[in-house]
């Protein structure tokens, strides 16, 4: 069966975090293309700062290595501090009453962990389970937890085995980060299943609000789930910078900097 573009760089990630090294020869064999095309592939990825290129191969980069960055609970106590600010700013766009959603990462965490210190009435709909557990015994939150596969891990749900629920709700504004955001290709993830989920969530909100780290503003990753057109503000942690904030302005996008 013939593999798509990302499926197949999803695969090299996969690979390569169990084995952090591999060569082309070895690739090639375990996804059954050419190494050809996986030179390519390793080329394109290197140069989105997925992996380092070696001589025959390629390894991670130290931080998508998996005691660097897939671990939940390393993620999370990262630049927790930028966190804590960007969670403040994306305080302001929320009003009582309203439906919001927040994904897994760690960013939308915070957030939950800054809305439990204020007295708002909300429903709060997250593929988080570290998020949905803290917000639990907030009297004045509805928290629903969208059902599907748990992520090996982590504290993420993937899949689109609960979907459905979102059909059933008014999502008024969509929380969610990224491993890179880019004009050309938007908001994007490592983990293909998680995406799928993703891509839904942003279909089913009227505001897309994205809460990344400034280091990730011009990387992409290995799978789009958010058109730049689809974000409607994003709110990271620095000055960005001026040519690209003029960009995301013609495409009506709001800048937000967390200072």
């Amino acid at each position: 069966m013939k593999m798509f573009v990302t499926e197949r760089r999803n695969k090299i990630m996969e690979l390569l975090h169990d084995k952090q090294r591999l060569t082309v020869k070895e690739l090639s064999e375990q996804i059954g293309v050419s190494e050809a095309t996986l030179r390519t592939d390793l080329n394109k990825m290197e140069k989105d700062g997925l992996l380092t290129r070696t001589h025959g191969g390629a390894m991670l980069t130290q931080q998508n290595q998996p005691d660097f960055d897939t671990s939940f609970s390393v993620r999370e106590k990262q630049n927790r501090k930028e966190k804590s600010l960007i969670a403040k700013e994306a305080f302001h766009l929320i009003e009582e009453k309203q439906c919001i959603l927040l994904d897994a990462s760690s960013t939308a965490l915070e957030l939950a962990r800054y809305l439990n210190q204020k007295m708002i009435r909300l429903t709060v709909v997250t593929s988080g389970i570290q998020t949905a557990l803290e917000l639990k015994d907030n009297p004045n939150i509805t928290v629903i937890l969208i059902g599907g596969v748990v992520t090996k891990g982590s504290s993420t749900i993937e899949g689109t085995l609960g979907v459905e629920l979102l059909d059933k709700l008014h999502i008024d504004i969509l929380f969610t980060s990224a491993n890179g955001f880019s004009v050309e290709n938007g908001l994007t993830d490592f983990n293909l299943y998680e995406v799928e989920l993703k891509k839904q969530m942003v279909n089913r909100a009227q505001k897309i609000v994205a809460v990344i780290d400034h280091s990730k503003i011009g990387i992409t990753s290995s799978a789009p789930f958010a058109s730049t057109e689809q974000v409607d503000v994003l709110i990271t942690n620095n000055a960005i910078d001026p040519d690209i904030e003029q960009v995301l302005a013609k495409h009506n996008i709001q800048v937000v900097s967390a200072l």
